[in-house]
């Protein structure tokens, strides 16, 4: 049936049909091999939109129903510097970049960075090395520095411990912990259902049915609430808190939130153990965690790597300051909002990217400060070979067309679906992309394009998505 529509389809639509079925193949591909180094792909996150989009470009483009096999090794040697593929010339990419920089819905201020994955060698700028502020494409760089920091292992426990007269919730910095039923799948959250299930059993174990119950969020410090004050795209950061502190069943997106993130997860901690046949006496009270304290039970986190995906996917800001804090601790610096700016800025520089002035690890904070160069050559770092641990900065970054915050755009950039990751950024106006394109030739390069000064942000991320295109659709030789 495919084969006969396929057979009698106009040839205008066969070869639209036939560029999205490559475009979808060549990005599954790109990231595949962005992702090989270091282990499964994407950590799980997007397993099904891998499979999905193969073999929906196999049914479109021959009427077979099986996932298509890579085809494409230059894109994947690209990642380990073993590039055949040509790349492009600083010429072939000006007079394709150049007449979309005029948009002026670009603003009043704006810059470009093209780069080569495999070399690191820069192949176009455009004010370049002028500092904008980045807005949401400060989350690569908070990912990459928490890392750096921690390794993409690295899981984020919560714990139960024995207390003076009880027990202590103790958080450790884990903002997708979960009060929900938890959800199957390769990372899943941890679950305060199964840590109160724990908790009660080991009191159960000693011969009681009735506790005080107390929790500890002293893991952070400094203000909790960001700068910009209360609002939906961000809770007040703790190291205790349920679900991001949402107030409703969402995962992601703006939602209303809680003011006491610590003190309603402790409090619904309290209400399981009820369930599970502890008395809880007396009210749930804050307090601190001895040293020493006996372990009673503890959940963990999924690993770094899943959680820096999920953040760079949905551009979720509170996994974000989270990333930020873990830095801190690992650093040695106190887990604040200043604390977290020092140590995400100095593990930069230990990568070897300076430059950059870090306010916050989620990009709301104005004064964070980046250049369409740093952004640029952060997602070459990424894909060096020599640094595998930093590969979920890759494999978390949205497909054009297809996932997170990219999922609704590039309906009219077909050459650019697939083709495409990117991470977005938008505050007021603030518009900008970074991320990475694979070439019409297959060389995978990384862009950033930043924009000051819009008026639309809707044109504005249009024209954006237009210049990353024209990355994706061009050999750019001339």
């Amino acid at each position: 049936m495919v084969r006969e529509w396929w057979r009698n389809a106009p040839l205008e639509r066969r070869r639209t049909v036939r560029l999205v079925a490559v475009s979808a193949v060549a990005g599954v591909v790109a990231a595949a091999g962005a992702v090989g180094a270091s282990g499964p792909w994407e950590s799980g996150q997007r397993r099904a939109e891998r499979d999905r989009a193969a073999a929906g470009a196999a049914r479109a483009a021959d009427g077979h129903t099986g996932p298509v096999p890579p085809t494409a090794p230059p894109v994947l040697a690209a990642i380990g510097g073993r590039a055949t593929a040509q790349e492009p010339t600083r010429d072939g990419l000006a007079a394709v970049l150049e007449p979309l920089l005029k948009d002026a819905a670009l603003g009043s201020d704006h810059s470009a960075a093209v780069y080569d994955a495999a070399t690191g060698q820069q192949l176009y700028g455009s004010a370049q090395d002028t500092a904008y502020t980045p807005a949401s494409t400060i989350k690569p760089a908070t990912a990459a520095a928490a890392l750096a920091a921690l390794g993409p292992d690295h899981r984020i426990d919560t714990t139960v411990v024995a207390g003076g007269d009880g027990i202590v919730l103790v958080g450790g910095g884990d903002p997708t912990l979960t009060a929900h039923p938890a959800k199957a799948g390769p990372q899943q959250a941890a679950s305060l259902q199964a840590l109160a299930e724990a908790a009660a059993r080991r009191l159960k174990e000693r011969g009681t049915d009735r506790t005080k119950v107390a929790y500890d969020a002293s893991l952070y410090s400094g203000p909790a609430v960001h700068t910009i004050g209360p609002n939906e795209n961000l809770a007040p950061v703790s190291a205790l808190m349920t679900d991001e502190g949402r107030l409703d069943d969402s995962d992601h997106g703006p939602a209303a939130r809680t003011a006491d993130p610590a003190g309603d997860a402790a409090r619904k901690f309290a209400e399981m153990l009820g369930e599970q046949g502890i008395k809880v006496e007396g009210e749930v009270t804050q307090g601190t965690a001895g040293a020493k304290a006996e372990r009673l039970a503890s959940v963990s986190s999924p690993p770094l790597g899943a959680l820096v995906e999920r953040a760079l996917t949905n551009s979720d800001n509170d996994i974000a300051e989270a990333l930020a804090r873990q830095t801190a601790l690992a650093s040695g610096q106190p887990a604040s909002f200043e604390g977290a700016a020092k140590a995400v800025t100095e593990r930069l520089g230990k990568l070897g990217l300076p430059g950059v002035h870090v306010a916050d690890g989620s990009g709301l904070d104005r004064a964070d400060q980046a250049s369409a160069g740093f952004l640029a050559q952060l997602l070459v770092r990424a894909a060096d070979p020599a640094h595998p641990e930093l590969r979920p900065v890759l494999t978390g970054l949205p497909v054009a067309g297809f996932s997170g915050t990219l999922s609704g755009r590039y309906a009219d950039e077909e050459a650019g679906r697939g083709t495409v990751r990117a991470k977005t950024g938008t505050l007021t106006g603030v518009n900008t992309l970074a991320g990475t394109a694979v070439s019409a030739d297959g060389r995978l390069l990384t862009f950033a394009f930043m924009a000051s000064g819009t008026s639309d942000a809707d044109a504005a991320q249009r024209a954006l998505d237009r210049m990353a295109t024209a990355v994706a659709a061009c050999g750019c030789r001339g």
